[in-house]
């Protein structure tokens, strides 16, 4: 198992789902890890979960606030005592037909999910700069690749993930920060676990693995990224999804 001790790491959205297994993935690796949510319950059970709560610190913190987003990077850097790693995990859904679509449920989304990633990674860049290992990991997914009915404004905010992904990943280059995105598809999760009869099965048929991924499926290619044996990859877009967008 790859050691990361020493090594502070900020997750955003991190109480449940893929953010819940990032934060248990880096704690019980040994890192520091600073992780926010909305959510003060989930929190304390993703810390428990871990099995390195000590290692835990949680911040209360909405992404799409820059002086909430703010204060989440400063946590991170008091807590970690420095900026290593920082993972842009958190992310909404308001599904609806583009027709029925409110403006509300449009900006709600890229709030969240893109905004939410500029203001993080805008805070956290310059620390970043002066880590000795900098890594920028932003959760993308394969709908901002290939788009989705219903999902317009999810599918938008993702997609924009990704050149935003690809930008930043150019512009700190030279300062020796990489910048990946990582393109999960379906899987197993309670948003999943919400969906229509019979959709399951449907998706299941255009997947060659057969099976819904896990979120540890996703967090190990996270923190394979955030390891120093990915020292060279860096404006890249990972599909962990089964073998469906090839």
């Amino acid at each position: 198992m790859t050691s990361f001790a020493d090594v502070s790491v900020l997750i955003t959205g991190g109480t449940r789902g893929i953010g819940r297994a990032l934060v248990k993935a880096f704690a019980e690796r040994g890192a520091k890890v600073t992780f926010t949510g909305t959510n003060e319950a989930a929190a304390a059970e993703a810390a428990a979960e871990s099995g390195a709560a000590e290692a835990c610190h949680f911040v209360k913190a909405d992404v799409s606030d820059p002086d909430s987003s703010k204060a989440a990077v400063d946590a991170a850097v008091a807590f970690g005592g420095g900026l290593d790693v920082v993972v842009n995990n958190a992310g909404i859904t308001r599904d609806q037909l583009l027709l029925r679509m409110s403006e509300e449920e449009w900006d709600q989304v890229q709030d969240v999910n893109l905004k939410g990633t500029f203001l993080t990674t805008k805070s956290a860049a310059r620390r970043l700069m002066k880590s000795k290992r900098g890594r920028l990991i932003n959760i993308t997914s394969v709908v901002g690749m290939t788009g989705n009915a219903g999902q317009a404004n999810y599918a938008a905010s993702k997609a924009g993930v990704i050149g935003f992904t690809k930008a930043v990943a150019k512009e700190l280059a030279g300062r020796g920060v990489t910048a990946n995105a990582v393109a999960p598809g379906y899987i197993a999760t309670d948003m999943t676990a919400e969906l229509p009869e019979g959709a399951a099965e449907t998706l299941l048929a255009h997947i060659p693995l057969g099976r819904m991924g896990a979120v540890d499926d996703v967090a190990e290619v996270v923190v394979f990224l955030a390891s120093e044996a990915a020292g060279y990859v860096t404006g890249q877009v990972i599909p962990v999804d089964g073998g469906m967008v090839m």
